[in-house]
């Protein structure tokens, strides 16, 4: 009698032990679940904010090797100091297509090689892909009246980021093919979308006949969060300069020997990287084929050899556990297989993934303004 209870008891905690492991099998893998999504989440807002930005500055640094404008004057200790120019500046360019690269845009304030291309037109796509975007019924640099520009605040290079930091006094310089067009900032306003009196030919003042020369850069506000409102940066005309004679004196710098130098703002090695991300994404998966087969033919399945043969004890139900035993191997070498896989799977987020999100989850088409590149 004592014996069949002592079964019993044993087959009654065979089955307790049995629910629990099964319970914590699919506790495990919900866990798991969860993390990788928080993981893809966390690799969406890096997308988002830093690698739409890389992608930018990719496609601007193209634009500008795709055009012919005149370098600066260098002599033998650097760049040459561009002397101001009196009397009425010249107009430039007189016209532009969407998309046409009209100008480029320096603030020292934003940093000593900081710069961004202006496309003509202010849409989403120009917006995202080319820098900044000239409204196109705002006059041009040299013009008389207001040269509007607008830019992102956050993701897409954020070229407006640091709009908040401009200090009265600061210099805003446009640059187009021949010429500088320099600007003194003086204050801001935050308005809500409509008021669109803020890029009138005189600011604030809408059919007023323009008797002198304004910058005005728009952005979002507040920067993180959905745009409500808008922050307006105004500047007035100085002077201007020829690009032929050199760089305007706020845009230089010297180095120890006392030489001008002008940061003409190379891309990025990542930024050139985003340009052949596909052929990245096809390198990592003939390195995996590559490095799998050999390894294969050389050892195997040791993983899972052992728990065939009892040398190890049987885990417990795991999605990344699973993976890792099913890669043939040493343990350095399937390491090494699980790296190529995570690198391959995000690099095809960043590729595919994230943008065909962007542009058809309706909630990340809002909080992202993203625009796929036809």
């Amino acid at each position: 009698m004592a014996r069949a209870t002592n079964v019993a008891s044993r087959r009654d905690s065979g089955v307790r032990g049995g629910s629990n492991s099964v319970a914590s099998s699919v506790l495990g893998i919900i866990g798991e679940i969860l993390l990788t999504l928080a993981a893809v989440l966390a690799l969406y807002i890096a997308w988002q904010l830093w690698w739409t930005g890389v992608e930018a500055e990719q496609a601007q640094a193209d634009q500008r090797q795709d055009v012919s404008w005149v370098n600066p004057k260098q002599g033998g200790s650097g760049y040459s100091i561009a002397k101001a120019q009196s009397g009425e500046p010249p107009v430039e360019p007189k016209s532009a297509n969407t998309g046409d690269l009209v100008a480029q845009l320096y603030v020292p304030r934003f940093g000593s090689a900081w710069h961004r291309n202006v496309v003509e037109g202010t849409d989403a796509y120009q917006l995202s892909r080319h820098g900044l975007g000239h409204y196109p019924e705002t006059q041009m640099p040299g013009e008389l009246g207001n040269v509007a520009i607008a830019g992102h605040r956050s993701g897409y290079g954020e070229p407006l980021a640091h709009v908040d930091t401009l200090q009265k006094g600061d210099k805003i310089i446009i640059r187009t093919k021949n010429y500088w067009y320099v600007y003194t900032y003086t204050d801001y306003k935050i308005v809500t979308p409509e008021h669109t009196e803020v890029i009138a030919a005189v600011p604030n003042e809408p059919g007023k006949t323009p008797t002198d020369r304004y910058v005005t850069l728009t952005t979002c506000e507040p920067r993180y969060t959905t745009a409500t409102h808008r922050w307006i940066s105004y500047g007035k005309f100085d002077y201007w300069a020829k690009v032929s004679d050199g760089v305007p004196k706020e845009l230089s710098t010297g180095d120890a020997s006392g030489a001008v130098e002008f940061s003409q703002g190379e891309s990025s090695p990542l930024a050139k990287l985003s340009a052949s991300m596909t052929q990245l994404i096809i390198g990592l998966a003939i390195a995996y084929i590559v490095v799998y087969l050999a390894a294969l033919i050389a050892w195997r399945y040791p993983a899972l050899k052992a728990l065939r043969t009892g040398h190890r004890r049987a885990p417990g139900a795991s999605i990344y556990g699973w993976m890792y035993r099913h890669q043939p191997g040493p343990l350095a070498i399937r390491w090494v297989l699980m790296i190529i896989v995570f690198l391959t799977v995000v690099a095809c987020l960043f590729e595919w993934g994230f943008p065909w999100a962007a542009s058809n989850i309706p909630y990340l088409q809002v909080t992202s303004n993203f625009v796929a590149v036809e």
